[in-house]
C-alpha cells in the first residue's frame, strides 16, 4: 500500500510553503486561504517529506 498524503484543513495556515516546493501534489484554494492535496497517492516521496518539514503548522501527514 503507497503512503498517503493529507492536510489538516483546521490547521493549515495558508503559508504556500507545500506548494512552492511540491506544486504537483499540493494547491492552493484561493477562495479559502488554505492548500490542498492534489495527488494523494504516488509522486515524488523525497519531495513531500520536504514540505511536511517544511510545513509551519505540522499539518501535513504522510503515512500508508
Amino acid at each position: 500500500m503507497a503512503k498517503q498524503v493529507t492536510i489538516d484543513q483546521e490547521e493549515c495556515l495558508g503559508c504556500e510553503a507545500c506548494v512552492e516546493i511540491c506544486p504537483e501534489i499540493f494547491g492552493f484554494d484561493i477562495d479559502v486561504g488554505k492548500a490542498y492535496v492534489i495527488m494523494e497517492e504516488g509522486g515524488d516521496e523525497e519531495c513531500v517529506e520536504e514540505a511536511v518539514g517544511s510545513c509551519p503548522a505540522g499539518c501535513i501527514s504522510y503515512e500508508e
